[in-house]
C-alpha cells in the first residue's frame, strides 16, 4: 500500500512538472542566459524517477521477491510428506468368492458386477534426507533472499549516486558553457576592433593573426564545452526515464 502511494505521489508530480514545463517553453528560455538547474526537476523527482524506470532495480526487485518465494517453499516443504489419500474406481469387476464345506475341496466363482469402489486414509512420510537437511535448506533459502535484499539496496544507493552526479554534471556543464560562451563574445567583440585597426592600419599583422587564433580557440573551446553539456544533458534524461524539453538548440 505504501509502495503503491509512492508511485501514485511520483507520477503527479512528473505530470505537474509536464505542465510546467510546456509553459516554460512559451516563454523560450535562453540557454546561454538563464539557469538550467531552475528549470528541471527537483533533485529527489528525479531520483525517485530512475528508481521507478530503471530495470536493473526491477531486476533486484524481482530477485528478492523469487527468494521470497523459495523461503515459503522450503518452510512448507514438509507438508508434502503429510496428507490425506482417496481412491476411486468404477467399473465392472470380476469377484472371486471360495467356499469349503465340509474338509471337501474349495468351491470357487466367480461374479462380475459394477459398481464404484473408494477408500480414504491418511499417510505420513519419513524421508530422511529432508528431515535431516529441511534446517539447512531454510537457513540457506534465509540466506539468499538477505542476499537478495542487500543486493537491491546497493543497487538503489548505486543509482542514487549516478543521478547525483549526473545532475550536477549537467549544472557544471551549463555554467561552464556559459562562461566559455561570454568568453567567445567578448573575444569576437575584440575581433572586430582589431580587424578595423588593421584596416586602417593600427595594428600589424602578428597581431591581427595573434588576435584571430585566440578567437578560434575561444571558439573550439566553446564548441567543445556545448557538447559536452548536451551529452551529459541527454545522459541524465537517459537515467532518469524523463525527457526535459528545456530547449531545443544551443545557437553560437
Amino acid at each position: 500500500m505504501k509502495c503503491l502511494l509512492q508511485n501514485f505521489l511520483m507520477v503527479v508530480t512528473l505530470l505537474a512538472f509536464h505542465f510546467s514545463v510546456q509553459s516554460q517553453e512559451s516563454k523560450s528560455f535562453d540557454l546561454l542566459k538563464g539557469d538550467i538547474e531552475s528549470e528541471l526537476p527537483p533533485l529527489s523527482v528525479l531520483i525517485d524517477s530512475a528508481l521507478h524506470y530503471n530495470p536493473y532495480v526491477k531486476f533486484r526487485d524481482n530477485q528478492k521477491i523469487i527468494n521470497q518465494e523459495n523461503l515459503k517453499t522450503n518452510q512448507t516443504q514438509w507438508t508434502r510428506n503429510v496428507g490425506f489419500q482417496t481412491d476411486i474406481r468404477y467399473g465392472t469387476f470380476n469377484n472371486f468368492n471360495n467356499y469349503t464345506t465340509g474338509g471337501q475341496s474349495p468351491d470357487v466363482t466367480s461374479t462380475l458386477t459394477t459398481e464404484l469402489n473408494y477408500g480414504v486414509g491418511a499417510f505420513v512420510r519419513l524421508p530422511f534426507d529432508e528431515i535431516f537437511n529441511r534446517k539447512h535448506q531454510v537457513k540457506t533459502a534465509k540466506m539468499q533472499l538477505d542476499q537478495a535484499k542487500n543486493m537491491a539496496d546497493v543497487q538503489r544507493n548505486e543509482l542514487r549516486q549516478l543521478v547525483i552526479r549526473q545532475y550536477n554534471e549537467v549544472i557544471l556543464r551549463h555554467r561552464l558553457m556559459k562562461i566559455k560562451a561570454k568568453h567567445l563574445e567578448i573575444q569576437r567583440y575584440n575581433m572586430d576592433i582589431c580587424e578595423k585597426d588593421y584596416h586602417s592600419g593600427a595594428v600589424t599583422v602578428t597581431e591581427y593573426s595573434r588576435m584571430a587564433e585566440v578567437l578560434s580557440m575561444a571558439e573550439s573551446d566553446f564548441q567543445t564545452t556545448k557538447v559536452e553539456f548536451n551529452t551529459s544533458y541527454l545522459i541524465l534524461q537517459e537515467i532518469v526515464g524523463i525527457k526535459f524539453n528545456v530547449y531545443n538548440s544551443i545557437k553560437n
